[in-house]
């Protein structure tokens, strides 16, 4: 290291002042971090740290931070992207002796107090989501007073920014703007375990700076054991995570592609193991304290193991965590590699275990193509601009376009990326730059993400060392065989089993058919298109209805697809839930009297509702429905909303007579919610929803 690069004494005991107080009293920054801090120390320097989990850059940033603050600077500005992620780092920076804070959805009481500090020069650190850098009247309030006065930007999990990495979001785009209006002399660092060559260059170029210095190392992590079990069902899947979740070492993270994944198996896991067995559901749809004393229970080993969404992975630090599984392939071996690298920090062996699946394949594709623009809906969404002439809303524009509201916010936010729009306090407007579809650049990130879906396929057929395809995809030139894994291995990390014991399969199956969700009813018009907006009357809101099958339902998979072609083995088991279901309504007292079908295109609601009537001996009759194509996925509720109303015929009359409503399938619950209404109208009384399959 030359002499230039490091730390002056001064500064390397204010460094050693925080390091210890973080990890103990012996501890010292390594030569490696110790560069990046005396770069960061530099006024106007940038940095680009991609290192493994565990390396430390945390460290850099809370030793710069103390370094420049010491010697007069500024606050540090991190933009960190998830609130479990930016509670963890002000309490270590606490720990290591500085004034943090953050400003996000869960703490909007303290925004005051916190701004008020920032702004008398109390806080050493302020942390942020790049989602609130992107909100204008942060920007007016809180940027504006730190214009000139930041010491340091810290973008945390740097990989974001760019739309060649694996978890691009185009807000994180906008530090970009922040750092064009920075003072000269402020420093940036970024930071992140999962960027390859092509993103680290890309990183280091919306950095601003030619002389960007870039820390790489080497990504192996010795203590992991990795493992690939393929070819089970989904269920399966379920079952080998209920029969071996005892067995795997200490605590740790089952993670799931979906909100209804994490559900379920924690039922499967109940299902064998009792009520009371530690395990629990992390998902983005919690409560911020909720998820706070989830992941305290898991920090604790309070819980065996969280089953958790993405939601819970960049930031989650526990040292001794012992395993990682995850019930479906990511699309990308790189934010497959962040989230295992969860596990062993501070371990010498630790448990991965990826339960692979055919079907995982139709997720990759979505996610590869989920961020690419649509040249002809970008046009839509810029003409509904221009013919406002002002200030526009997301909800005024998904009423214009007619497309889905969380498809225009992505839209705004793309375009606001390219320059064509902004974002006001009083909504989004054209900038008058106009916007040009690149396909060149776009059809390049596609094939990236192609490359990495083939790289995935590649891990999940073992055709090489696991931790070797792991860190090839991350560009490490020290990629190399790590003799470890179930490939070098020949064989599972002992202890762990391939196949799932037939009783835990069927146990499991019970459990989750025995728990039909509940469906809210809508109770609000779409208006748009559909003209009526507002609530509901209440005469003509359904009751809460049943959904037997959500998603992709691993319990019902294969007896759906059979019941769709008639198989009448499948359909009695279809029977048998709906009976069982109905039998638990009777006991809260609601018994209907007529049942009628609305067959959206399957037949299974009208074979349903005939062996419901045979069974329990009622009467009804059948929905008219047009046969007809659906209204497309992109399509908004308002243009959904016209789409059922036009296809939907008269309503059976049934003359105050309480109706179970029998439905095959939908993905938005419009049909229901027009079939109800027009029911009522007809002179039905409380309408009950059964519906077979909630698509998504």
């Amino acid at each position: 290291m030359s002499p230039e690069i490091q730390l002056n004494p001064s500064q390397r005991e204010v460094a050693d002042r925080v390091i210890t107080a973080l990890a103990g009293p012996q501890a010292r920054l390594r030569p490696d971090q110790e560069t990046a801090v005396a770069t960061l120390a530099t006024p106007g320097s940038r940095a680009l740290v991609v290192q493994a989990t565990g390396w430390g850059k945390s460290a850099v940033y809370w030793a710069a931070t103390a370094v420049l603050r010491a010697a007069g600077g500024g606050p540090t500005l991190i933009v960190s992207p998830l609130l479990s992620l930016m509670r963890d780092q002000v309490a270590a920076a606490t720990r290591g002796g500085l004034r943090a804070a953050t400003l996000n959805s869960s703490n909007i009481d303290e925004w005051s107090t916190i701004e008020a500090d920032l702004a008398a020069g109390d806080l050493d650190v302020l942390l942020v989501s790049p989602e609130r850098l992107a909100n204008p009247g942060f920007g007016r309030r809180v940027l504006d007073a730190l214009a000139g006065r930041l010491g340091l930007v810290v973008i945390d999990e740097a990989h974001a920014i760019s739309d060649w990495g694996h978890d691009f979001r185009p807000d994180y785009r906008r530090v970009a703007d922040v750092l064009q209006q920075l003072n000269p002399q402020t420093s940036v660092l970024a930071t992140t375990a999962t960027a390859n060559a092509r993103v680290t260059d890309d990183v280091a170029t919306q950095l601003g700076a030619g002389n960007t210095l870039v820390l790489r190392g080497p990504l192996a992590r010795k203590s992991l054991h990795l493992n690939v079990i393929d070819g089970l069902s989904p269920i399966e899947r379920y079952g080998w995570v209920a029969d071996q979740l005892p067995a795997l070492p200490g605590s740790g993270i089952v993670y799931v592609l979906t909100v209804a994944d994490a559900d379920r198996l924690v039922t499967a896991v109940k299902a064998l193991h009792g009520d009371d067995y530690p395990v629990a559901a992390y998902t983005g749809q919690l409560s911020a304290d909720e998820r706070h004393r989830l992941e305290d229970d898991l920090l604790a080993n309070r819980v065996k193991s969280l089953v958790a969404t993405s939601a819970l992975g960049m930031g989650f630090d526990k040292p001794d965590l012992g395993f990682v599984v995850h019930v479906g392939a990511p699309p990308s071996p790189v934010s497959y590699y962040q989230q295992v690298g969860r596990a062993g920090r501070a371990l010498d062996e630790a448990v991965v275990v990826l339960l692979a699946s055919a079907m995982d394949e139709a997720v990759w594709e979505y996610f590869a193509t989920a961020t690419i623009p649509d040249p002809a809906r970008m046009e839509r969404l810029l003409a509904a601009m221009e013919e406002a002439g002002g200030p526009v809303s997301v909800p005024q524009l998904e009423a214009r376009t007619g497309m889905r509201r969380t498809r225009v916010e992505l839209m705004c936010k793309q375009l606001a990326v390219d320059g064509a729009v902004d974002r006001t306090a009083d909504g989004w407007v054209l900038t008058g730059r106009g916007w040009t579809y690149d396909a060149e650049h776009y059809a390049g990130v596609l094939a990236v993400r192609r490359r990495e879906a083939d790289i995935m396929r590649s891990y999940i057929g073992g055709r090489d060392c696991l931790m070797k395809l792991l860190t090839q995809a991350l560009d490490d030139p020290l990629a190399a065989d790590c003799g470890r894994c179930s490939v070098c291995r020949g064989e599972l990390t002992p202890g762990l089993a391939a196949a799932v014991p037939g009783p835990a399969l069927g146990a499991i199956s019970a459990a989750l058919r025995r728990q039909a969700q509940l469906l809210e009813p809508r109770k609000m018009w779409p208006g748009g298109a559909f003209g009526s907006r507002g609530r509901i009357p209440a005469g003509q809101l359904a009751e809460p209805g049943r959904v037997l099958a959500f998603a992709d339902a691993p319990q019902w998979g294969d007896t759906l697809a059979a019941a769709r072609t008639g198989d009448d083995a499948a359909r009695d088991e279809l029977t048998q839930a709906a009976v069982a279901v109905l039998a638990d309504w009777g006991r809260a007292g609601i018994r209907p009297d007529l049942i009628c079908a609305l067959d959206l295109g399957t037949g299974i609601a009208t074979d349903l509702a005939a062996r419901l009537r045979a069974v329990g001996r009622r009467e009804g009759t059948d929905f008219p429905v047009t046969p007809g194509p659906g209204p497309g996925r992109d399509a908004n509720g308002a243009a959904e909303a016209v789409h059922w109303r036009d296809r939907l015929g008269p309503a059976p009359a049934f003359g105050g007579a309480s109706v179970l409503l029998v439905i095959d399938e939908t993905t938005s619950t419009w049909p229901i919610t027009l079939a109800a209404a027009a029911l009522a109208e007809a002179g039905a009384g409380a309408v009950l929803p059964l519906l077979i399959h909630q698509s998504v």
